[in-house]
């Protein structure tokens, strides 16, 4: 397979750093990977599903949002929002490559995240959402007390995953005002909703939720036994086949 850099504009104007996962052989999709919160496009469960979803075909794009990995900007400055743009010209930025993409997969908050998205890329056919929380609102709980700081003082820095990130107070507002029901009520694509019954950071409820408020077509798969980072090889491995027996269903038929 063949692994590429990918250099973007973000929603912001940002240069975005990814990496294009190239199969052996013909492409006959292109995907969009959208990492967890704070984490990163060479992350354990990004790495792994991009490239074995390449070996079935599918070239994917895995990519850092603004102000994480090697992406530029200042993450204190990011919201949900400007999450989903980048997504959007992740997007964007395969359709003038080597094809828009008809599958959006996102990991955690990067769940939420191709939920919302989804809409904005007329091609895609296929959604399919990993350990993601049904309320963007959720990820309230992973700031602690560090919450009133952020609002006091209209940024902090947060202890996440053992690493420091500085949150900013328009980051809390917006993720209070999205209406993700909606967004999955009136998805109008197939749907994937992939969650572990052992997940600690994001309960499976959320599970039951999306699926709940989604229409047909849609299918739950469980992931039992994995966390919610699918740290374990074999977990990664299982979602990206199972993703890609999925996917063949919406796949793109033409490619440029």
């Amino acid at each position: 397979m063949d692994n590429r850099k990918a250099v973007f504009a973000g929603a912001h104007g940002q240069a975005l750093a990814g990496r294009l996962e190239l199969p052996a052989g013909d492409v006959t999709a292109t995907a969009v990977f959208a990492h967890c919160f704070t984490c990163g496009k060479d992350s354990v469960a990004a790495t792994r599903i991009a490239r074995e979803l390449a070996s079935h075909g599918v070239a994917v794009l895995r990519f850092d949002f603004t102000g994480l990995g090697q992406s530029d900007g200042d993450f204190a400055n990011t919201t949900f929002t400007s999450n989903v743009g980048d997504l959007v010209c992740a997007a964007d930025h395969l359709r003038d490559t080597i094809g828009a993409p008809s599958v959006l997969i996102g990991h955690s908050l990067g769940g939420a995240a191709v939920l919302a998205a989804a809409h904005r890329v007329p091609e895609v056919r296929a959604v399919a959402t990993i350990g993601a929380p049904a309320d963007t609102a959720h990820v309230e709980h992973l700031l602690g007390s560090s919450r009133e700081q952020i609002e006091a003082d209209g940024v902090a820095e947060v202890l996440l995953a053992g690493r420091p990130f500085r949150i900013g107070n328009d980051f809390l507002l917006d993720i209070k005002q999205q209406n993700q029901t909606a967004c999955i009520a009136g998805l109008d694509r197939a749907l994937l909703v992939m969650h572990s019954p052992q997940d600690d950071t994001v309960g499976v409820d959320n599970a039951r939720v999306i699926f709940d408020a989604a229409r047909h077509p849609k299918s739950f798969v469980s992931l039992d036994g994995g966390d919610h980072l699918l740290t374990d090889r074999a977990d990664a491995t299982y979602v990206a086949r199972v993703l890609a027996a999925w996917a063949s269903r919406y796949l793109a038929e033409d490619m440029v």
